[in-house]
C-alpha cells in the first residue's frame, strides 16, 4: 500500500475525520486509535509516512493556525490545541512561504542574467569562443542557454520589460493636441517680467 492508497483507505474507514474538505487537526497519537480500530489493515511505515505527508500539507498547517481543538477518528474534539502547537504551525508556514519567496527571486535574477547575456552576445563581434570566454561560460553551455532566454522574452515579457520612472512624463502622448509643447500665456509673461512692467517717465 502506498501512502495515497493509504489516505483513500483512512477516508473510507474513517470519514469523519479523513474525509472533510478541510483538513481537522488530529488527536495526539492518532496513529494507535488506528491501529486499534482497524487492525493489520496499515502497516507501520505506510501509516507513518501518510501521516506525516498529511500534517504537513499548506491546508493543514492553516487549518492548524486556526481551530482550537484536535479531533478523533469520529470527528469529535478531542483535547485542546495549545497555544504552542498553533504558533509552531504558524512559524512553519512562515518558514516556507519566505523559502518560497527567495527561490521565486533567485528565478527572476537568472531569467534577467539570461537576458543580459542574449543582449551581449546579439551586439558583439567577438567569436562565440572569445565571448564564452569573456562571460565565463562553458562554449558547449552557451547555445542552451541563449535558446533559453529567447524562450524567457516569450514566457516572462514582464520581467524582461523596460522600466519607466513613475514621475516621468511621457510627451508623446501630448502630440497633437493644440498648444502641445508651447508654453501658455500666463509661463510667457511670467518668463519676461520686464516686458509687462510700463515704461518709467522721464523728466521734462
Amino acid at each position: 500500500m502506498t501512502p495515497a492508497e493509504c489516505g483513500t483507505k483512512l477516508k473510507e474507514l474513517f470519514p469523519a475525520l479523513f474525509g472533510q474538505d478541510k483538513p481537522l487537526p488530529l488527536k495526539l497519537r492518532i496513529q494507535a486509535d488506528i491501529q486499534e480500530r482497524a487492525p493489520g489493515v496499515f502497516t507501520k511505515p505506510v501509516l507513518s509516512a501518510f501521516l506525516r505527508r498529511h500534517t504537513g500539507s499548506y491546508a493543514y498547517l492553516i487549518g492548524l493556525t486556526k481551530a482550537t481543538h484536535r479531533f478523533d477518528l469520529d470527528g469529535q474534539p478531542a483535547g485542546e490545541l495549545t497555544d504552542e502547537h498553533r504558533q509552531a504551525a504558524s512559524d512553519e508556514l512562515t518558514r516556507r512561504r519566505t523559502l518560497k519567496n527567495e527561490q521565486r527571486a533567485q528565478e527572476e535574477q537568472a531569467i534577467r542574467d539570461r537576458a543580459g547575456v542574449l543582449r551581449d552576445f546579439e551586439r558583439t563581434t567577438l567569436t562565440p569562443a572569445n565571448f564564452c570566454a569573456l562571460k565565463g561560460i562553458a562554449p558547449d553551455a552557451l547555445d542552451a542557454l541563449l535558446a533559453q532566454a529567447r524562450q524567457d522574452r516569450i514566457d516572462h515579457p514582464e520581467l524582461l520589460a523596460p522600466k519607466r520612472h513613475p514621475d516621468r512624463r511621457d510627451h508623446r502622448a501630448d502630440k497633437g493636441r493644440p498648444g502641445a509643447g508651447r508654453p501658455h500665456n500666463s509661463d510667457r509673461r511670467g518668463a519676461h517680467p520686464q516686458r509687462n512692467k510700463p515704461a518709467p517717465k522721464t523728466s521734462a
